[in-house]
Order: structure tokens, then sequence, then C-alpha cells
């Protein structure tokens, strides 16, 4: 017998839903609020990831749309959009100060950050070398003791290091700037190619030694070829680091004509005459362009080489 019951009008009441069809509708509703969940969730992480981009991008900003501004509307102005536009900030900026062009400045920061990637390259890669692939005594002891130059902060090493290339008479010149370079005495760029150079099997160099190669040859034709994405990583950061650098030139140089930029957006700045705001803010622009190209140009191998070389092991 059926278990549906006419009503007065005669017709039969829609049955009741069965347990498989309430469970797709709870389902369906659990899917939607947890897509509902979900995408607020992304909405938060986007407000909020915009909001800190524009927090950091702000200055940078500012500080390029202040090139344009005359000089003596960019202190005390925070707004991003100049009242008035000028192009005599990049005119003057090129010409230099005291007699030295943009460009002499400009040729010896090119000079320092080259001279540091040639440097860091040749030499870190041969200590690194030595520590990865050669058994000699104190090995570990004298990694250990590289590694934990790392915590000593550059401030300590200023006067001893000063005192010693003043009695050797390279004061003035580019040498104390760049000889720390060629000695493997970034311990950092060292420790990322140790790592990297650890993660290379040694069956290539027993099949090299096999046919007779040594250590040199090793290290030239079956280790430097390997070792283009960790160098690309430490030329990167050498360049950029060198670029930057503004304390050591202001011990070591004495002579403007052998000053970098960073020295050079100093002295648009002076508290004892008139500073020239918007030449520095010009000057600063020109000097930060080269920086950002290189970074565009080569940023992919700055994940490639940390990856597989820094974080392993």
């Amino acid at each position: 017998m059926s278990n549906t019951t006419p009503t007065l009008t005669g017709e039969t009441p829609p049955a009741a839903p069965s347990a498989a069809e309430t469970r797709s509708v709870e389902a369906r509703a659990a899917r939607r609020k947890a897509k509902l969940r979900g995408g607020g969730k992304a909405v938060l992480f986007h407000g909020v990831t915009w909001a800190l981009g524009i927090v950091m991008l702000y200055p940078g900003v500012w500080m390029l749309l202040s090139s344009f501004r005359p000089s003596n509307q960019i202190i005390g102005e925070v707004g991003l959009i100049p009242r008035e536009t000028t192009l005599g900030n990049f005119t003057r900026a090129f010409e230099g100060i005291g007699g030295v062009s943009f460009w002499t400045f400009f040729s010896n920061s090119m000079i320092l950050g080259i001279g540091s990637v040639v440097g860091v390259c040749l030499s870190c890669s041969v200590a690194a070398y030595a520590f990865a692939r050669i058994e000699f005594p104190g090995r570990k002891l004298y990694f250990g003791l590289m590694i934990g130059t790392l915590l000593l902060p550059f401030h300590v090493v200023i006067i001893p290091q000063f005192i010693m290339f003043n009695e050797l008479g390279w004061t003035d010149s580019y040498i104390p700037l760049l000889i720390g370079k060629f000695l493997a005495a970034e311990a950092f760029f060292v420790f990322l190619m140790v790592q990297f150079m650890r993660g290379v099997p040694r069956e290539l160099d027993e099949s090299a030694r096999i046919d007779g190669a040594g250590h040199g040859r090793i290290y030239w034709f079956i280790m430097l070829p390997l070792m283009r994405p960790v160098l690309a990583t430490a030329s990167i950061f050498a360049f950029i680091w060198s670029w930057n650098d503004f304390l050591a030139p202001l011990i070591y140089l004495r002579s403007p004509d052998k000053y970098p930029l960073p020295l050079m957006l100093r002295q648009f700045s002076d508290q004892t005459s008139v500073s020239d705001y918007g030449a520095q803010m010009a000057a600063a622009v020109l000097a930060l362009a080269p920086v950002i190209i290189f970074f565009m140009l080569f940023q992919r191998y700055i994940v490639d080489g940390v990856a597989t070389s820094g974080l392993k092991g």
C-alpha cells in the first residue's frame, strides 16, 4: 500500500527528500560558505599587500616626482604631485659639483662595482672550492672561523684597517675598497658558493681525476661552468652593495674626483651654506636607475642561485 495520502483537493503532496539529496544540498551550501570565506580572505590578503606595497613604494615615487620640483618646494612637501615642474634639477645634476661632472662620479662607481664583481667571483669561488672539495687539516675549523666573521660588525675593524692601509700608503685610492674582494674576505659569498658545490656530485671530480685532471682543471672546466647561477647571484649582490657603499669611500678617499655617486649625493646637501635638494633628488634618480635596470634584468638569477645553493644542507 502506498504511504501517500490524498489531500482534500485531490493532489498528492511532494515526497520528502531522500538522505542522499539532503547530503548533496548540505555539501553545496558548505562549499558556498567555504568559497565566500576564501574570497573574503583573498580580498583581505590582497588589500593588506597593496597597502604595504604603497607604503614601501611611496618614498621612491616621492623622490622621483620631487626631482622635477623646484628646490624651494621640496622641504616640507609630502604630496606626490608637484605644484610646479622643472628640468633644471637634472641639468645641475649632470653638471656635477665642485668642478667634477656627474659622469666622473658615475665612472668611479662603475669601476668600484665592476671591480667588486670580478674580485668576488674569482677569489670567493677559489676559496669555496678549497673548502668544499679539498681535504686539508683544519678545514672545518677555518670554515667555522670564516663564518664567524659574519657576526663581526664592519665598524669594529675600521680603525685597524685604516691604520694598516694608511701605513701602506694606499689611502686616497681604490685599493682599500677592492683588495678585500680579491682576497676572498667576503664570507657570505664564500658560504653561498660552498653550499652550491656541496650539491655537485663528487663523481664528476673522480671522472676528471681518472682522465688526469688536477684541482685547477676541475675547478676551471667543471665547477665554474656549473656555478653560473650562484656566480650571477654573487655578482648582483656585490655590484649593488658596492654601488650603494657610502662609509668605506668616505673613510679612504680624499680627492673629489675619485668619489663615487653616494659621496656626490652628500655634497649637494650642506648645512653651512645653500643646499640644492632639487639637484640631489635628480642625481639620486640617476644613480638609482642603473641598479634598478641591473636588478630587473638579472633578478631571476637571485632566486635560482639562492634556491640551489644557499638554502641547502
